[in-house]
């Protein structure tokens, strides 16, 4: 008897009006890999809000099982790296755009999309860091890798009440940073505080036009927005300022000047933790599990099951999310 389990599914039909369903679906429809995982946990990111509401040219081909990460067990693999029984994460590599992804009780995916669960995390845990700390760790590693320590300066963190924000302001301030939280939600101050922001700022300071140069304020930043916000938190580095930019959701346009680089030499550096080279996710990954409070990743964590996927990623792009979702993909509707 063929395997079945529940998957969130995607389809478009002949008019281009989007669907989104639970089905149950039997384990041969399963795209082609060398390793099948037995999923226990999801996340929900902006991406998959993004592919699930339709509002954004994230899915490639339909019908598609969103879910841009997973973390579960092997159980079964023709890969010689991998054996069943092993727990893995996947970040990225296309799953939940080009490839079925996590949103579903099982998925087969290539043995080096794969990385091993570090020693310490469980599952769940790991969903609960999911790829918005997975970035917001590569965000942090590039901020060290350029020289931006803790007596540096501060370092601003945009969409700091959101999943990479939320991670990001508490691994900085783990490892000594002084963090200034930007966000446009201005009840979540003691959320951030919580986490170990030094200051909060409001949203507002940063979308509007600014100048070509501002006052020096940080010695780095981690941006999710884009757009405008990205521009004024470049004109606001002091000299040679590390910004890293790693989300749009403020917009994918750069209204700046060449006037922070050659001025005061700061750096932008783009994050792909899509396609990001296994090892560096590995030290990323076994980084995560030393750095993070398992208690404050329980205060920025909400559990959902898969039905109810959609309606909280219609909550995520209205902004009535704080920090991070994690799907059950193991109840049974």
């Amino acid at each position: 008897m063929t395997l079945q389990f529940q998957a969130l599914l995607i389809e478009k039909n002949e008019i281009g009006e989007q669907r989104v369903d639970i089905h149950q679906m039997d384990e041969d429809t399963l795209p082609d890999g060398d390793v099948t995982v037995q999923i226990e946990w999801s996340s929900l990111n902006y991406k998959d809000a993004l592919a699930i509401t339709g509002r954004g040219p994230i899915v490639r081909q339909f019908p598609m099982v969103p879910g841009i990460d997973f973390a579960g067990t092997v159980v079964r693999s023709t890969h010689p790296a991998v054996s069943p029984g092993d727990q893995v994460v996947l970040n990225g590599w296309g799953a939940g755009e080009k490839h079925w992804g996590g949103l579903a009780g099982r998925a087969r995916v290539r043995a080096d999309w794969l990385v091993p669960l570090p020693e310490g995390l469980s599952t769940r845990q790991a969903m609960a860091i999911g790829t918005a700390g997975y970035t917001a760790m590569l965000c942090v590693m590039t901020l060290e890798r350029e020289g931006i320590q803790p007596g540096t300066g501060p370092i601003a963190v945009s969409g700091a009440s959101g999943g990479v924000g939320s991670i990001a302001v508490m691994l900085l301030s783990r490892l000594g940073y002084t963090v200034e939280a930007i966000t446009g939600r201005s009840e979540e101050g003691a959320y951030l505080t919580a986490l170990g922001a030094a200051a909060i700022l409001p949203r507002d300071e940063f979308t509007q036009p600014g100048k070509p140069l501002e006052r020096a304020r940080w010695a780095g930043a981690v941006d999710v927005a884009g757009g405008r916000v990205l521009a004024n938190l470049c004109a606001g580095m002091a000299s040679g300022g590390v910004v890293t930019a790693c989300g749009l959701a403020a917009g994918m346009d750069f209204p700046a000047t060449v006037a922070p680089f050659i001025l005061r030499g700061v750096s932008l550096i783009g994050i792909d933790s899509v396609y990001c080279q296994r090892d560096r996710r590995i030290t990323a990954w076994n980084r995560l599990a030393e750095l993070l409070d398992p208690h404050l990743l329980d205060t920025m964590t909400t559990e959902i099951s898969l039905a109810a996927a959609p309606g909280a990623a219609r909550d995520l792009m209205d902004g009535r999310v704080r920090g991070r979702i994690i799907v059950d993909t193991r109840t049974q509707v």
